[in-house]
């Protein structure tokens, strides 16, 4: 698209001289021009005078009116033609127009240099080919979204982070970067475009929902803990909205997980009465039913779940896995060593559908990985028709996979099913190097 640009700049540039060259090339001087019109007066004074002398010979005329008639003639040409210039000052009139070509010329020549180079100076200065090259890149992004493509989008990632840091001052670009960098779990990259993009969108509330994109990237990143980065962008985002609702969303998903089912029920309700409208919210019910459930208590008309559009209700589907530890690792796992339990869509680059966050202490543990687990409404296990398993024992208890860290996978995709089935079993039997 940058080389169309210069190329129909280029022509247009070509067309201006095109004009200004014309009549130097193909007009014609005014001296030529005038003693052009003198030849064909002069012509016209002969053949008329001709014609005159021949009637006078045939007697048509007699000689009194043939001398009137040429005089008058002689004095017809003298005012058309006029009196013919030396040949000193038709040299003099030829040296001025040649100088004055010449000039013209030269005043073209300097033109088809300066113009081009002064149209592409200041339309680097003013004009807007960084903004034009960003949107491209977000076009084809979005192209490539369709599909698995993941080495042209690390690549199209590239392309629009360079264009944005030569110039930021673009919120589109940053939310767009910042939602690809999460398709491809690159969290803490994700967490820093939002960040960038609180930086330069304008209003409150717009400020407010970049950090809390921010704390969901970084809680995605730490698995569902609380780190100090997810709590700096929470306070961040609650400060200029106290209901924003990513927010509000992760705090309710880390009381869920610690069972604190009344804080988790006060957050997500809080979502259903000011975001009524949000795109998750069929999920956010289902969340605060579960969380009612957990209570034994009976769910409220205002939080029960919804029929979906099609007129069904919602899910409880999900899988039900057991998680052991093999025997030759018994005696190095201590029992407050932090484990992760999450399943994960097979063959994609996208956040867990769900994470369970426990210990080791508790294992052999029989669980069952459904929405209640979810990191993030847009991220749920029951839209997934099968997934694949897997748990990690982390002594650092940081979420991303380190060298010490105690795993296993199951690598055959398990069906997510509705209601009570057997359980998985999945043996964490590697360690991490």
């Amino acid at each position: 698209m940058t080389n169309i640009f210069w190329i129909i700049t280029a022509v247009l540039v070509v067309l201006a001289f095109l004009f200004i060259l014309y009549p130097l090339v193909f007009g014609r001087p005014e001296q030529r021009i005038n003693a052009d019109i003198r030849n064909q007066n002069l012509l016209a004074y002969r053949t008329r005078l001709t014609e005159l002398e021949e009637e006078y010979q045939q007697g048509i005329i007699d000689e009194e009116n043939f001398r009137m008639l040429r005089d008058e003639l002689a004095g017809s040409m003298l005012d058309d033609v006029g009196e013919e210039q030396a040949p000193k000052e038709v040299r003099a009139e030829d040296l001025r127009m040649d100088r004055r070509r010449r000039s013209t010329w030269a005043v073209a020549v300097v033109a088809a240099v300066l113009l081009p180079a002064g149209v592409v100076l200041l339309y680097e200065e003013w004009g807007a080919l960084g903004k034009v090259e960003q949107y491209q890149a977000m076009q084809e992004m979005e192209r490539s979204e369709g599909g698995d493509r993941l080495a042209q989008m690390e690549q199209l990632t590239s392309q629009l982070r360079e264009r944005l840091e030569a110039e930021p001052d673009n919120p589109d670009g940053w939310a767009m970067l910042g939602r690809s960098l999460m398709r491809m779990e690159r969290y803490p990259e994700a967490a820093r475009a939002f960040e960038q993009l609180a930086d330069v969108v304008e209003d409150s509330n717009g400020k407010a929902v970049a950090w809390g994109l921010s704390a969901q990237a970084w809680f995605f990143d730490s698995q569902g803990a609380l780190t100090d980065e997810v709590t700096n962008a929470m306070d961040r985002a609650r400060e200029l909205n106290p209901n924003e609702v990513n927010t509000l969303g992760l705090l309710g998903i880390h009381a869920f997980e610690r069972e604190n089912f009344e804080e988790a029920i006060r957050h997500w309700e809080k979502i259903i009465e000011v975001a009524p409208d949000h795109p998750q919210i069929a999920s956010i019910r289902e969340g605060v039913a579960q969380a009612y459930q957990r209570l034994d208590r009976e769910v409220p008309e205002s939080a029960q779940p919804q029929a979906s559009a099609a007129g069904e209700e919602l899910s409880d589907r999900g899988v039900s896995v057991r998680v052991e530890l093999d025997e030759s690792f018994a005696n190095e796992v201590a029992p407050d060593t932090t484990l992760f339990v999450y399943a994960r869509t097979p063959n994609s680059q996208t956040a867990p559908l769900a994470v369970a966050r426990l210990t080791a202490g508790q294992l052999p543990v029989n669980l069952r990985l459904d929405d209640s687990m979810s990191m993030a409404p847009q991220f749920r296990i029951s839209g997934a028709d099968e997934v694949v398993l897997a748990a990690r024992i982390s002594p650092s208890g940081a979420a991303r996979p380190q060298p010490g860290d105690y795993q296993g996978i199951r690598e055959e995709p398990v069906p997510v099913v509705s209601g009570d089935s057997d359980p998985v079993v999945l043996t964490i039997d590697q360690q991490l190097r």
